[in-house]
């Protein structure tokens, strides 16, 4: 089946699961795309996707953004976005896939088994939280888990939390986008199946919204977690 009919499926998928828990539009989406196309497609078309809802998201938690609480991560993210987009095109695509496999499984079990803390870190480790968000956002468009483990760990109450994911999320899929553009990365044909996906990235996002609103939100995100254990051992499998 073309490209330019699955693709948008998996956005639709992918845009749901963010309408429900907030977060995880790439670590759904990158495991479907790489099994319909090559990993050096899947990320430039993941980044977009992703940048494209954060925009929208950061508009409506515009008013809980603490730049503070921000300017960290964006400042660690941008040697990180330059290291990831290196990676990126220099190093082979199955060993992208087992990191992102690592990441995924890794991320979901602990979301699963951990339980909550707070420890109130220092704002210091930020820098290091966007270096790493920016790296792996590059180069597998699924830089997520750290900033939202960072996050987690300093304690914010829950809009400030994802006014501050969502908002640092945009600005490092921007500054990836634009690694990706300069660096040749992104082509005519990424473009085209990035615009043949937003309309399904917004149906999928009001969709996951109004389910959020019935049903339980722990419910789901736990679904979506083992769902994501599942995804992150595949790909690891298929490189052993």
């Amino acid at each position: 089946m073309s490209p330019f009919v699955l693709v948008p499926a998996i956005f639709f998928i992918a845009g749901l699961m963010q309408g429900l828990t907030g977060f995880g539009c790439a670590l759904i989406a990158m495991p479907l795309l790489t099994y319909v196309v090559d990993i050096k497609i899947a990320v430039p078309v993941c980044t977009l996707c992703a940048m494209f809802i954060n925009l929208n998201m950061t508009y409506k938690l515009r008013k809980s953004l603490d730049k503070a609480k921000i300017l960290p991560l964006l400042i660690g993210s941008v040697p990180g976005s330059i290291f990831g987009t290196v990676v990126l095109k220099e190093v082979n695509g199955d060993y992208i896939r087992l990191l992102l496999g690592v990441l995924i499984s890794g991320f979901a079990a602990y979301s699963l088994l951990a339980r909550p803390i707070k420890l109130h870190i220092s704002d210091r480790w930020g820098y290091l939280s966007g270096f790493l968000t920016g790296a792996i956002h590059a180069a597998v468009s699924a830089g997520g888990p750290p900033t939202i483990i960072y996050s987690s760990l300093r304690g914010w109450d829950k809009d400030s939390f994802k006014a501050t994911l969502v908002a640092f999320f945009m600005a490092s899929g921007i500054m990836a986008a634009a690694g990706h553009l300069l660096s040749g990365l992104t082509t005519m044909y990424i473009f085209k199946l990035f615009l043949t996906s937003t309309l399904p990235i917004v149906m999928g996002t009001l969709a996951g919204g109004i389910i959020s609103g019935l049903l339980s939100e722990d419910f789901y995100r736990r679904i979506v977690m083992v769902l994501l254990v599942i995804m992150g051992l595949m790909l690891i499998f298929q490189n052993v």
